[in-house]
């Protein structure tokens, strides 16, 4: 049997541990809620890092750099006429988005591979322009930029296009490639497909044989007397096809020589299901003086039609007639219409590498039949 005492000793035990007890789960519930809230300020301070990381990455995305470019090798042959080869092109792209909104375009050209006197290529700048997303509707321009006309003045990567040559009628009547500084908007009209573009921009500056295409004057130094107006109105709204239409307005194109205004028209339509392609495209110049009208420069124009075949993603087939005159206000019985043919098809090593093969043939006011070789690259 316990004696008295010892009861009392235990009991005071019991009680002891007990309240050891209750201090020790005080300690703990207070140790665990300190514990919890550490890893809470943590949880904040890891969701504030991972925040501050994104932000930052899409600040870098915004950003960035880019470069890209492109270029053509051709060889022609053309009843010993032309016989020869050439790096026709080599172009480099810089931009840059300063923001989501605003970003900065250019393109560096080196023609015919060696530029410098007496040699027969030229290094120009075709492009050097910033872009402002106004709204999600209008885009702000600035700078120096391609003329918002024809098919392939502004999109013209050998890869994008059949045919060795570009087009004559985008050469000798357009004339692409051909830019010019000054400020454009473009306006898109929601989800039905129509777009309009407005330009004001420098203008060309020809002599007195209105030559279309040596009246370029590229930004270099550039004589402004006169200015050039230009409006665009653009429909995609059936996917593959585009219909567009071009008026531009020169105040005087010989720039204060001759008072030579003059109006360019320019319709095309570009059509894409499944393989088969159809492209087709009309332009005039009509030129406002009575020296234009004696020598029969009054008018130049041209038109041409291409229809085309992509079998797959490599090989596609195509056919072109070209039709075009610079002096066909003459009114004479002198044919000064030249005509051309071509036939042949692209080759496409990698969607934006290929080979390009095609036949032609000349007629009208020159002549002669051929050949011509070619590889054509973008990145």
């Amino acid at each position: 049997m316990f004696s008295r005492k010892q009861i009392s000793l235990a009991i005071a035990g019991v009680f002891s541990l007990s309240a050891l007890a209750q201090g020790t789960q005080s300690d703990l519930v207070k140790t665990l809620e300190q514990q919890q809230k550490q890893i809470e300020e943590l949880k904040l301070q890891v969701e504030a890092a991972v925040a501050a990381i994104e932000e930052q990455q899409s600040v870098s995305s915004q950003s960035k750099t880019t470069m890209g470019g492109y270029g053509e090798l051709h060889y022609n042959n053309i009843d010993g006429k032309t016989d020869q080869i050439d790096f026709h092109r080599f172009v480099l792209f810089v931009g840059h988005n300063y923001s989501d909104k605003l970003r900065f375009f250019s393109e560096l050209e080196l023609e015919h591979s060696l530029a410098g006197e007496g040699k027969p290529g030229e290094v120009e700048l075709e492009q050097a322009y910033i872009e402002y997303d106004y709204s999600e509707s209008t885009t702000l321009k600035g700078g120096l930029f391609l003329v918002p006309v024809g098919i392939i003045n502004e999109t013209h990567e050998p890869d994008t296009f059949y045919g060795v040559e570009r087009n004559p009628i985008e050469k000798d009547i357009i004339p692409a490639t051909w830019w010019e500084a000054g400020a454009a908007t473009q306006v898109r009209f929601g989800e039905s497909g129509v777009s309009m573009d407005f330009a004001i921009t420098s203008g060309l500056y020809t002599d007195d044989q209105f030559k279309i295409r040596s009246g370029r004057q590229k930004v270099a130094s550039a004589v402004a007397e006169d200015f050039a107006y230009t409006a665009r109105i653009k429909w995609t709204g059936v996917p593959g096809l585009e219909l567009a239409a071009t008026i531009q307005h020169q105040e005087d194109i010989t720039q204060g020589d001759f008072n030579a205004s003059a109006m360019l028209y320019e319709a095309h339509a570009a059509y894409r299901a499944g393989g088969f392609g159809l492209r087709a495209l009309y332009a005039q110049w009509d030129i406002d003086a009575v020296e234009a009208d004696l020598i029969g420069r009054d008018v130049q124009k041209g038109y041409y039609i291409e229809p085309s075949y992509q079998f797959n993603e490599s090989w596609g087939v195509f056919a072109r007639y070209s039709a075009w005159d610079n002096n066909a206000g003459n009114g004479s019985a002198t044919d000064t219409e030249k005509r051309l043919s071509n036939i042949g098809f692209n080759y496409w090593v990698h969607p934006q590498v290929v080979l390009k093969f095609d036949a032609e043939n000349r007629m009208g006011a020159h002549n002669g039949s051929g050949f011509n070789l070619g590889i054509g690259y973008s990145f």
